[in-house]
């Protein structure tokens, strides 16, 4: 899938264009043993009424890149897990080396030489990146840091990952943090590393290089289970690759017999063709709701001009720094124009703030759930209906449970939240989940304008449909949408037309049902006659 990536963000890294994956350093052609370093024979794992592994069989070879992919909630973390030891199965063997294992924690599997590094890192910011590594471990013989420079020297040289062991940890990126937790699993002479979405914090030049260093592990004979829904990284990494489905094994074989295609149709169960809803046009004679005129960010962007008309799905592409993002702010209010001017419903509009635009009925889903949208220890119901709070109190200021339990429970029946219930801590949530509750919260009062800054981000490809079937029913119903996303497979599926940002302008506009891949690359990059 191609992908545009907006300014100052973490791109999907399933978004890389085809020149990106041209610059993928290959995979190492090595002959693996045919022996498995660790097999999961029928693996069961449940957690209370939900079976998250159903007789599970999987087998890893020693030296080879083992991908596990699926929808959210399919399992493959937990299969991750059990590998590492953080949690036991309830049925089932492990074997490792073909002989039966039972990890009851992650340092009876780390003696064993087998960890795990997580999505979340687990690093002490304030330490250095030699204190980080060696941590638990460290030297008692002569003084520490002496020791720990030269085992530190000796583990880069060994292994090829760059770091200055003082750095400290807080302040380096997240590629370079994720080095180090590397490392860290290195020094403690794993053979086998679990990786859980590895990437997802990553930006696409990150990613790559982390790529690199996975392949580097594997030729030096370490093993990796590599758990991801990044499905171009899976096949750019992986030797093999699993496919799980709500908790049993679909398939699994060797990457290089699977395409992008026949990893999602195994996921999900369906034909790729299905991945979007059909695209309504929305009729001629419909009123433009928003007009945007000349619209600038002082060395964000400039002379921004466009409009969305109701029944209508506009999607904003662009690579990194275009602006696209900044103006989905400016109309919601987030952040000041400094000239031109918008109307809503022919009205002049110009919000001071995201309340004020609320206010005028303007919705927006923002790029990152976790930082600019949701509570997390807060149950879906009180999500839902945050940013209605006037409606459900009383003139005493009690809230009126019933009333807000009624209209939580009716936007989440219409946006399709699976697995959940508006009691549940949102925390608790799958990402698709969590994402489709941020869209819930704008269903309570209908907006004029909907506004959706990667709708999809860190969604897995069945709840993408989901939420794509949201958005096409709300411009059925007559709404108008805004969409900024990384997705070029996204913007091409849903828009009725794909508006192209570079470098702060608005560069061209395209029919979408007739836009092709090629197109919008060639305006996004600036290569077009």
């Amino acid at each position: 899938m191609g992908g545009i990536v907006p300014a100052g963000t973490s791109p999907t890294h399933d978004a890389l264009p085809p020149e990106a994956h041209d610059a993928l350093p290959p995979k190492a052609h090595v002959e693996l043993p045919p022996e498995a370093h660790v097999e999961l024979k029928g693996v069961t794992k449940r957690f209370g009424g939900t079976l998250a592994l159903d007789g599970v069989d999987v087998a890893v070879r020693a030296g080879a890149v083992h991908a596990i992919v699926g929808e959210n909630g399919a399992g493959k973390s937990t299969a991750g897990k059990i590998v590492a030891g953080v949690l036991a199965p309830d049925a089932g063997k492990l074997l490792l080396h073909g002989a039966a294992v039972a990890f009851r924690t992650p340092r009876a599997a780390l003696a064993a030489g087998i960890t795990m590094v997580a999505q979340e890192l687990s690093l002490v910011p304030s330490r250095s990146v030699a204190e980080n590594v060696f941590l638990g471990i460290e030297s008692h013989r002569g003084p520490f840091a002496l020791a720990a420079a030269d085992r530190f020297a000796g583990l880069v040289e060994e292994h090829g990952i760059e770091l200055a062991p003082n750095a400290i940890v807080g302040r380096l990126t997240v590629a370079d943090q994720q080095k180090v937790e590397i490392l860290r699993a290195l020094a403690r002479r794993a053979e086998l590393i679990v990786m859980d979405e590895p990437t997802a914090r990553l930006t696409t030049e990150q990613a790559v290089a982390l790529r690199r260093t996975v392949r580097a592990l594997t030729s030096r004979g370490v093993t990796v289970v590599y758990v991801s829904h990044f499905l171009d990284e899976v096949l750019a990494v992986a030797d093999d690759v699993t496919i799980l489905r709500d908790g049993r094994v679909i398939r699994s074989g060797p990457a290089a017999g699977e395409t992008r295609r026949s990893l999602i149709e195994g996921i999900v169960g369906r034909d790729i063709e299905a991945a979007f809803p059909p695209r309504r046009r929305a009729p001629p004679s419909a009123p433009a709701v928003l007009q945007v005129r000349e619209l600038s960010r002082a060395a964000v962007f400039g002379d921004v001009s466009f409009e969305v008309r109701a029944g209508e799905i506009v999607t904003l592409a662009g690579l990194v720094g275009s602006g696209r993002s900044e103006v989905l702010r400016c109309i919601f209010g987030a952040d000041r124009a400094t000239a031109g001017n918008m109307t809503l419903d022919g009205q002049s509009y110009a919000p001071r703030s995201p309340r004020q635009a609320v206010g005028s009925g303007v919705a927006m889903v923002p790029e990152s759930r976790k930082a600019q949208g949701l509570l997390p220890r807060r149950s879906v119901r009180e999500n839902v209906a945050l940013p209605h709070l006037g409606r459900f109190i009383t003139l005493g200021g009690f809230v009126r449970s019933r009333s807000e339990r009624a209209a939580a429970g009716r936007v989440t029946r219409a946006v399709g939240l699976t697995g959940a219930t508006i009691a549940s801590v949102m925390a608790e949530l799958s990402g698709g989940n969590q994402q489709k509750s941020l869209f819930a919260r704008w269903l309570v009062q209908r907006p004029r304008l909907f506004l959706a800054d990667e709708p999809t981000r860190g969604v897995d490809v069945g709840a993408k449909r989901g939420i794509y079937d949201v958005l096409a029913g709300l411009a059925g119903e007559g709404m108008a949408v805004l969409v900024v996303s990384s997705e070029l497979e996204e913007v091409l599926g849903l828009a009725h037309r794909i508006l192209v940002m570079r470098a702060g302008r608005l560069v061209g506009e395209l029919d979408g049902a007739a836009a092709t891949r090629t197109e919008v690359m060639e305006l996004a990059f600036g290569s077009a006659a």
